[in-house]
């Protein structure tokens, strides 16, 4: 590897290292996981070097490499997604954050990423959908049914923890 190519690669590590696990966190919500994917993404853009128009082109390639990435390996693993409450804590700063991604990682997987990216990530509707390979009406009901979902299981747990004070 080359000099300049190898502090590309320092350089994408450092600025998007920490979007990348976060993102792939929720995906798989496994941090030996996370690892796995997160080596697989730096490897793919060590090996592929493309040719990025901005910092903002580079910063999609890297999150929808990393989500396939994930969605593969959720298909072929075959495993419940595990999230360790312990690591999520240490992610997140807000204890509002933190209660928002716990009810997130529970959703399927297709509605997860569309909420984490539009939600936490702050990506609007045609960003998202250039970036998980999706329509933007797709997109649009994907929010939706995930909004639809998140505000019922909150619901649910505001309901249960009610019965208990």
């Amino acid at each position: 590897m080359t000099p300049q190519k190898e502090r590309q690669t320092e350089n994408a590590i450092k600025t998007y290292g920490n979007l990348l696990y976060r993102t792939a966190y929720v995906l798989l919500g496994n941090p030996h996981d996370v690892q796995d994917v997160l080596q697989e993404t730096f490897i793919k853009y060590m090996e592929k070097a493309p040719d990025f128009h901005d910092s903002g082109h580079e910063k999609a390639w890297l999150l929808k490499v990393t989500a396939n990435l994930c969605k593969d390996y959720l298909r072929f693993s075959r495993r419940h997604a595990y999230a360790d409450l312990e690591s999520l804590e240490n992610i997140c700063a807000v204890s509002e954050q933190k209660t928002l991604l716990k009810e997130i990682i529970a959703l399927p997987e297709k509605w997860k990423t569309v909420l984490l990216l539009h939600y936490v990530e702050g990506y609007g509707i045609k960003e998202i959908a250039r970036i998980a390979g999706l329509t933007e009406s797709a997109v649009k009901k994907r929010l939706q049914r995930g909004r639809d979902a998140l505000r019922k299981q909150l619901t649910e747990s505001e309901e249960l923890y009610g019965q208990f004070e």
